[in-house]
């Protein structure tokens, strides 16, 4: 019945792939859809490239064992400042600038923006660097699933992620990965409802859960009675930064950015914001607050050894076949809609970014495309290497993995990013330093991590500080750089100031 799910599942992930050839024949319908993607598709492609393995296993399991209940802070900062607040301040903007700057990548976008080479390289490099890492992670959640459930080895497990994940995206582009991702959204709807009913009924219902959590306490933690079902939970500071980290992080991801860039009209932006939000309210909430029951199951795992991973599949062991098959496809349809939306970004930017801008500049559209494929194959088998290699020498947890990822990019460029689309006065020096020291630190953070200071020796920490300290960053820089070329910005911000005809029930007429 399991692999029955399994098969059903992936030939209709590959049948929309095929179906959606016919729009990935040229750069624009490839990369962005032909910028005429609704609002579903839009709001729930969004949602499944946010949430993936990562938060299901890594970071429910994680964040739960360490807060208690109160890791549901993670999933509601998740809806209202990751989702919400994100489509509001960046939707409409990027939509409208990117557009006519005919920019179809972050890079580019920086490089049309500040009519800087440079700087679009520059950008593109980062981009391939610290996605690889968070590519890797999304596998390694996958693994403890399907050893549990089908008790398969892992090498497997990456190899049908990887090319099945591969088949669609290069054969149908962009919305090949939109259609998919409803899909996928919509599994991860219904299955994160019905496995926290399940998790929980198994312990009794929701007021014994609770009641067993109370009763939880580990003086090594805190010795405040119980503390795992407070407001709060033991560690409110460090809670914050997951936080800020996870939430405002989605800000300054290329690929999450990117989704603004194809959407079809404004009322496809209002729509979206609404079902975007919902949606990381539901999902993300739920997995974090199912991760906080995780000490309930302590006397079924040994974290000391078996790692935070290990929680959430061993919550979910104990389920009857047909829900455990659903957690699987819940699982790996968030993951392969992440990893879709990751090999995208990537491909278009190294294609666009930087072997057309540096190499091939005079490369057709048909071979942008066609080296777009490729780099996919490229971008997919090298993070499939890597999993395999970190998985067996256990380097990091997957938390980790994408504390380093997220606190890179997003610590580059979500200050540039955001500043752009509303000031005239962000340089391009501005943008450098930004990208320097994110990249610098989450990369010490690496190598040199013994030699923090204690709270920012967690990945998850640092980068949210590498993320706050650029919106300081940008603005003192551009304070004290020369201003930019004023022809340049005021074409860029000529397209706010474009006159446009709407219906009176828009804005009354004279």
């Amino acid at each position: 019945m399991k692999l029955l799910l399994l098969v059903l599942y992936f030939a209709v992930l590959i049948g929309i792939g095929l179906y959606c050839r016919k729009h990935a024949t040229d750069v624009n319908g490839f990369v962005l859809g032909g910028r005429s993607v609704g609002p579903w598709l839009t709001a729930f492609a969004y949602g499944t490239s946010y949430f993936s393995a990562v938060v299901f296993v890594g970071y429910a399991g994680q964040f739960g064992w360490r807060y208690g209940i109160a890791a549901t802070w993670a999933g509601i900062g998740n809806a209202i400042i990751g989702s919400l607040l994100a489509w509001v301040v960046l939707g409409r903007r990027t939509r409208i600038m990117t557009q006519h700057l005919d920019s179809a990548t972050m890079p580019q976008f920086f490089g049309e923006r500040f009519g800087s080479r440079p700087l679009k390289v520059g950008a593109s490099i980062i981009i391939f660097i610290f996605l690889i890492p968070y590519t890797a992670s999304l596998y390694n959640g996958l693994s403890r699933l399907f050893g549990m459930a089908f008790n398969m080895d892992y090498s497997v497990c990456i190899l049908l992620m990887a090319v099945l994940t591969a088949v669609y995206v290069i054969a149908g582009g962009y919305m090949a990965t939109a259609i998919n991702d409803f899909l996928q959204g919509i599994i991860m709807l219904g299955g994160i409802a019905t496995i926290i009913v399940a998790v929980l009924k198994c312990k009794g219902g929701l007021m014994a859960a609770m009641d067993g959590l109370a009763r939880v306490s580990d003086e090594a933690v805190s010795s405040t009675p119980g503390i795992f079902s407070s407001f709060l939970g033991p560690d409110p500071l460090s809670l914050l930064f997951v936080v800020i980290l996870t939430s405002l992080g989605t800000w300054g991801l290329p690929q999450m950015v990117q989704k603004f860039y194809a959407i079809k009209n404004e009322e496809s932006i209002k729509k979206g914001t609404i079902i975007s939000t919902l949606f990381a309210l539901v999902v993300a909430g739920g997995c974090y607050f199912l991760g906080g029951f995780g000490r309930l199951f302590s006397d079924q795992v040994d974290v000391a050894s078996e790692g935070y991973d290990a929680i959430i599949p061993t919550m979910l062991s104990g389920l009857s076949p047909l829900l455990i098959s659903l957690v699987v496809i819940l699982v790996l349809s968030a993951s392969m809609s992440t990893l879709s939306s990751l090999v995208m970004a990537s491909s278009s930017t190294l294609t666009i970014d930087f072997i057309k801008d540096l190499f091939l500049k005079n490369m057709s559209d048909k071979k942008q495309v066609l080296c777009m494929r490729l780099l996919v194959v490229v971008f997919i088998a090298i993070s499939s290497v890597l999993a395999l290699i970190q998985y067996k020498s256990n380097v990091t947890f997957i938390a980790q993995l994408m504390g380093v990822s997220w606190g890179a990019l997003a610590g580059s460029f979500l200050a540039p990013f955001l500043y752009s689309l509303y000031s005239r006065r962000i340089t391009k020096a501005a943008c450098w330093v930004c990208f320097l020291f994110s990249s610098i630190l989450m990369l010490a953070n690496i190598f040199f991590r013994p030699s923090f200071p204690a709270i920012l020796q967690s990945p998850i920490n640092c980068g949210a500080i590498a993320m706050l300290a650029g919106l300081a960053i940008v603005p003192v820089v551009s304070l004290f750089t020369p201003r930019p070329d004023r022809k340049l910005v005021d074409n860029a911000f000529a397209c706010y100031e474009k006159k446009t005809e709407v219906s009176q029930k828009t804005a009354l007429g004279k």
